[in-house]
């Protein structure tokens, strides 16, 4: 009898598996957003231009939004660990891929394949690896704080190291900053022991992989055509709403008949999941959105280099910080619902400061103010949002719920770099800027409202027939 999450044993070496789990965020994190400082440089090097560099990153956070689901999936047959080291070997042969790349071509291999499908299998584990190992709420809160502060300052100070690596040495020395961490990581990954065994006899529905998959990029290449051609965008966005109808469908066929899809639709029969879902897509869309959009507006308009554009965002840095590495103490003290509600208001209040701020004052100090309230914001909402969505699923469910919940996220991701760069390239402007940025905004008014749906109470957030992820259940 296998133990449960409940009763699992911390291994030997827990701070070293933590560890190892947060820098693994931490890199996957940076890779989304370290490019948009590299932006001219790159484009030079490489002779193609910001466009094309817009679509290497976007077609990165695409790769990993598309395959994720399946990505969690292969935890439960190949084992959680098995899984997470594997991807940061395939994740570094990317990122040194990248770094020798001659052309556009080689890069998006390197950068937007091969580290999109690194990252799509090592960072669920990271996710079901510590619901597991840390069974009650205030515990899992304080790892999910670690694990999203540190995720939270890749992306937001990816832009600062990214910038000092790029300027001091070059762009392409990034990417062996990255494959230098996963060797870190790799070492440290020696202590994790995977809480429930592999099962090498579990089904793998390669049909609804390959369904979902198509479905999630063509929805996303959709909204990259608006900027040149608004009725191939239709088009794309409706074939890609076809075929994930097509696969919801697919996946409902096969549970009728008895087998095991890829993604159970009892999943999405969980309101507060599918809240606390809607959440975390709106999040990382807002954080992924505005650096993309401040990065390119300050280096094509304003004319910074990637050092300065990349100092600026260490307000945002430091604000999600700050938030981040108080969750534990934040979920003993309020409701995880208060939580996303107030990161949500904080965020959208510090998108209306930047934008009057900016508009009004030429000096890089209007930007301060603006990005501070949003890393503040997102730090408050990042974990409790995470938590929700798993503590909502007992532990033989965690594959599945931690693959969609990254799928999710990333696809948020990747529908903030998609929108903000299709409105910044129809005419890098202030203008352009200013209309990026609101629509944001907008959006995050959106994730508000999702969030003032969640449940007031943290006994709502177990779902109807299951147990929930923190409460012990023994497997046979």
């Amino acid at each position: 009898m296998a133990g449960s999450a409940g009763s699992a044993q911390a291994p030997p070496g827990q701070r070293r598996v933590l560890a190892a789990l947060a820098l693994a965020q931490f890199i996957c994190s940076f890779a989304g957003s370290n490019m948009n400082v590299m932006i001219n440089d790159i484009s030079r090097d490489l002779d193609t231009t910001v466009q094309g560099v817009q679509v290497a990153i976007t077609v990165f956070l695409l790769v990993m939004a598309a395959l994720m689901i399946p990505g969690g999936k292969l935890t439960d047959r190949y084992g959680r660990k098995r899984c997470f080291v594997t991807g940061l070997v395939v994740y570094a042969v990317g990122a040194l891929l990248s770094a020798a790349a001659p052309g556009l071509g080689v890069l998006i291999l390197g950068n937007s394949i091969l580290e999109g499908i690194g990252t799509a299998l090592l960072i669920p584990p990271v996710y079901i690896l510590t619901t597991l190992l840390y069974p009650d709420l205030t515990s899992r809160a304080r790892a999910f704080g670690i694990i999203m502060a540190l995720g939270g300052i890749g992306a937001a100070a990816g832009p600062l190291i990214g910038g000092l690596i790029t300027t001091g040495i070059s762009w392409r020395a990034a990417f062996v900053f990255q494959a230098l961490v996963i060797a870190v990581i790799v070492w440290l990954s020696r202590h994790i022991e995977d809480p429930l065994p592999p099962d090498p006899d579990r089904s793998f529905d390669t049909t609804g992989a390959v369904l979902s998959a198509v479905g999630l990029v063509l929805v996303v290449m959709g909204i990259l055509a608006a900027d040149n051609n608004i009725w191939l965008t239709i088009v794309l966005i409706g074939l890609g709403v076809f075929v994930l109808a097509w696969f919801l469908r697919s996946m409902g066929a096969k549970e009728r008949a008895g087998q095991e899809p890829l993604l159970s639709l009892g999943l999405f029969r969980n309101r507060t999941s599918n809240l606390g879902l809607v959440t975390q897509n709106v999040q990382w869309l807002i954080l992924m959105g505005t650096s993309f959009t401040v990065a390119a507006y300050l280096q094509v308009v304003r004319g910074y280099d990637a050092i300065q554009t990349g100092v600026i965002f260490t307000a945002a840095t430091l604000g999600l910080l700050l938030t981040s590495l108080s969750a534990e103490r934040l979920a003993r003290r309020y409701p995880q619902r208060t939580l996303i509600m107030t990161g949500f208001v904080a965020s959208v209040a510090g998108v209306a400061v930047l934008v009057a701020l900016a508009g009004s004052f030429s000096s890089a100090w209007a930007f301060v103010p603006g990005l501070v309230l949003i890393g503040l914001g997102l730090g408050v909402m990042l974990t409790p949002s995470v938590n929700v969505v798993q503590s909502s699923f007992p532990e033989e469910r965690q594959g599945e719920i931690s693959g969609l919940s990254r799928s999710v996220s990333n696809l948020g991701s990747s529908f903030g770099t998609a929108i903000a760069g299709t409105i910044l390239v129809s005419g890098l402007s202030k203008g352009a800027y200013a209309a990026a940025m609101i629509t944001l905004g907008v959006i995050g008014l959106g994730g508000l409202a999702a969030a003032a749906l969640l449940p007031r109470t943290p006994d709502a957030t177990a779902p109807a027939g299951d147990t929930p992820a923190s409460t012990p259940r023994k497997r046979t």
